[in-house]
């Protein structure tokens, strides 16, 4: 997790709540996370029908949200004001609710907890509010995590919830999902209502939960293609062309396209070692031993054109020159081209 994220919600867990918190960037989890505890622990049950107030942006200008801010709270420590989707704010980027919101913060109410959720993007660091929401405020910046950071954030989580998984499940969690930390958070809580007697998340339990064949799946694929097993390959792909709805081609298309360009630039890498990789393609430690295979068994010519082979079938199986050929044909005829 984030320092600056762990620093916000020790002081809130002690009691301690600042007057303005601006959260803003590309990665909302933690946005989230630290105004949806505001929202439940700042005030008591009681408290919040007379001093809590939760507005959108797109409905609100710079004015209503300070109008509700500079409010005294009632028979209440505190009262909460949270701004959801503050980047939609009517006049946010505009000067005169830019230069409201400075002169507020500059001297805010201190018995206000005024929580902008500011998702997606930051300010402007080149006008005056970017340069000094920072000086004024509890400020968070955030950012998406990298592949090779999504292994620690979901071992992190499952700690916190007291449950256990194990590594090779983490692994394909995380390859399933991606950098979705809100799926991720959601996928876990899922899995871990069907733990008992202190049992570990299992690999097949991800698999089950996500929605992924045990034994045909886009990972199982991509090993057999490293290990050049063919035979395993052309029953994945049968497998694939069976239920083109429940397996669609151009995600996994995707998946391998992605697999292969970082292969092409783990070529350059200075350092080959699993160690060298991770940190040079941001990708997990456990991902890396794929890598590393894969450099041994496809030179530097046949990447690219498995990486031209791959750009071809995409535009296929999004219509383009296709023909008359089914998804299952296109993708049958992109494996056998990218192990032969």
């Amino acid at each position: 997790m984030d320092a600056n994220v762990k620093k916000i919600l020790t002081d809130l867990k002690a009691g301690k709540y600042a007057p303005v918190y601006f959260l803003q960037g590309e990665e909302t989890f933690y946005i989230d996370l630290i105004a949806d505890y505001v929202e439940a622990h700042a005030l008591t049950d009681a408290e919040k029908g007379f001093n809590q107030v939760i507005v959108y942006g797109k409905d609100v200008a710079m004015a209503t949200v300070l109008t509700h801010a500079r409010r005294f709270p009632m028979m209440a420590q505190r009262q909460v004001v949270i701004v959801k989707e503050a980047q939609d704010i009517q006049d946010l980027n505009k000067e005169a609710g830019a230069k409201l919101l400075l002169d507020y913060i500059t001297k805010a109410v201190p018995s206000t907890v005024l929580v902008f959720c500011h998702k997606h993007k930051s300010l402007d660091k080149r006008r005056e509010l970017g340069k000094k929401i920072e000086q004024y405020t509890v400020t968070l910046n955030t950012k998406r995590l990298y592949d090779n950071q999504l292994p620690e954030f979901v071992a992190e989580y499952v700690k916190d919830k007291k449950i256990s998984m194990e590594d090779r499940a983490i692994a394909t969690l995380c390859e399933y999902v991606g950098n979705d930390l809100h799926r991720l958070a959601n996928e876990i809580d899922k899995l871990s209502l069907g733990l008992s007697g202190g049992a570990a998340i299992t690999p097949e339990q991800v698999m089950n939960q996500v929605g992924v064949s045990k034994e045909y799946n886009i990972f199982e694929l991509q090993k057999a293609i490293l290990q050049r097993d063919t035979l395993l390959a052309n029953r994945i792909v049968n497998f694939f062309e069976s239920n083109t709805k429940k397996n669609p081609m151009i995600p996994v298309v995707a998946y391998l396209f992605s697999f292969f360009s970082k292969l092409l630039a783990a070529t350059q890498a200075p350092d080959k070692s699993d160690k060298g990789l991770v940190s040079a393609l941001k990708i997990s430690p456990y991902s890396a031993k794929d890598y590393s295979l894969a450099l041994r068994q496809y030179p530097l010519d046949k990447i690219i054109e498995n990486i031209s082979s791959l750009k071809e079938a995409d535009l296929k199986l999004k219509g383009v020159n296709s023909g008359s050929d089914t998804e299952g044909q296109i993708f049958r005829e992109l494996v056998y081209r990218i192990m032969h």
